[in-house]
């Protein structure tokens, strides 16, 4: 593989520099550089408005002890509390799952201080736990809990496994999808807290069966031979709000619809009928082709959507400007290194760097027999070079 990386250290977290490579030996697009290593699996990543970054460890192959976390000093400190991190497999007797992390597995902080942590409630992606799938709202000034959504079992089924979130830019609406046995959307309106499950089995969110997910030049399996099985998964919203973007991780095809399709109901309203599965499937548009991927998202500075891509160790950018979305040559490689392994989940900084967490789903005890229980993980940002910038490559810091 080509290694199309330019690696800067950033000096408040890591105070390193790494030596460049020949500049023949890379195509110099952006820049790597390892912000945190973390003992347990991560999966979610976001950066607030202020530069305090947050991430979260799901229990899929073991019971972490932190769900939610800030990142101080490069180390995972529990947020918002201890007490909210307390639950555990084998205390489910006896805390509350409606008002504890139990297996979160992302988080987003909107543009109002507030974040928002996605909690599955699926620990292992087995079954739900019941009063547990929620979507909990923080003041990031407080740092205290002010919203919690519980979802019904209508919303959430017991084969669901909620994913990913993106929230509209008024504060308003949350787009979540659903990655379990029958992939879906959920429209959840913020103030009121209502939800609505959309798309449940459309072909937009369910697994491409002509698709196999691979890893290390051979189909990625688990030891009984499943393959890779992740339905609607990545997902990302344009800047001004008007489009929703996601993607089946066993899949290659990018969707898109028109938010303004899913507008007409607010907390003292009732969801209207025109809301149904019929009549958005005709409204789904596609975009292109990204091949087997993860986590998208549409940077703030340029518009452009970044798309990780697990098979090839790389992150990859889309342009949806014009014409491009749909065109082959829309996608390009920005970064692929070794050390991206599974690259998973994205957030965008303040100043504009984009942050990705890599998960290691390949090398975890699910699909690799043998492999220890706590799985090392990574966070990495990436600052996409000048248009008019030259330099060489170099290997990612703090490997």
């Amino acid at each position: 593989m080509t290694r199309s990386l330019t690696v800067l250290a950033v000096a408040l977290l890591t105070g390193t520099m790494a030596s460049p490579l020949p500049a023949s030996a890379q195509e110099g697009k952006a820049v790597l550089t390892k912000v945190a290593g973390f003992e347990h699996q991560v999966t979610g990543v976001t950066v607030a408005r202020d530069g305090r970054i947050f991430v979260n460890f799901p229990r899929w192959s073991e019971d972490a002890p932190i769900s939610m976390a800030e990142l101080k000093d490069g180390k995972p400190v529990p947020y918002p509390d201890e007490r909210w991190n307390a639950w555990r497999n084998a205390r489910a007797d006896e805390l509350p799952p409606r008002d504890h992390f139990v297996c979160v597995q992302s988080v987003v902080a909107d543009g109002r201080d507030r974040l928002w942590v996605v909690d599955a409630a699926a620990p292992a992606m087995a079954h739900v736990i019941k009063d547990g799938p929620k979507l909990v709202g923080i003041d990031l000034k407080t740092n205290k809990v002010v919203k919690t959504i519980s979802f019904d079992p209508d919303t959430v089924l017991q084969a669901s496994y909620l994913n990913d979130v993106r929230i509209s830019p008024d504060g308003k609406t949350a787009y979540l999808t659903d990655s379990g046995a029958e992939g879906a959307l959920i429209v959840v309106d913020l103030e009121g807290g209502t939800a609505k499950r959309i798309l449940s089995g459309d072909p937009s969110t369910m697994p491409d069966t002509s698709v196999t997910v691979s890893y290390d030049g051979k189909p990625l399996r688990r030891p009984d031979g499943r393959g890779v099985a992740f339905a609607a998964d990545g997902i990302a919203l344009s800047n001004d709000g008007k489009t929703l973007y996601w993607q089946a991780i066993k899949g290659k095809t990018l969707y898109s619809l028109p938010t303004d399709a899913l507008t007409g109901w607010t907390a003292a309203s009732v969801v209207p009928d025109t809301l149904t599965d019929k009549s958005l499937s005709g409204k789904v548009a596609k975009v292109g082709e990204n091949g087997v991927a993860d986590g998208l998202q549409i940077a703030r500075r340029d518009g452009r959507m970044y798309v990780t891509s697990p098979q090839d160790n790389a992150v990859k950018v889309r342009d949806l400007s014009g014409g491009n979305a749909g065109k082959g040559d829309g996608l390009t490689t920005l970064v692929q290194d070794p050390a991206l392994r599974w690259p998973d989940t994205f957030s965008e900084g303040p100043d504009g760097t984009i942050y990705v967490t890599t998960s290691h789903i390949q090398d975890s005890a699910d699909y690799k027999p043998g492999a220890p229980v706590s799985l090392p993980t990574e966070l990495w940002a990436i600052k996409p070079l000048p248009a008019n910038a030259t330099g060489s490559a170099g290997t990612a810091t703090g490997r």
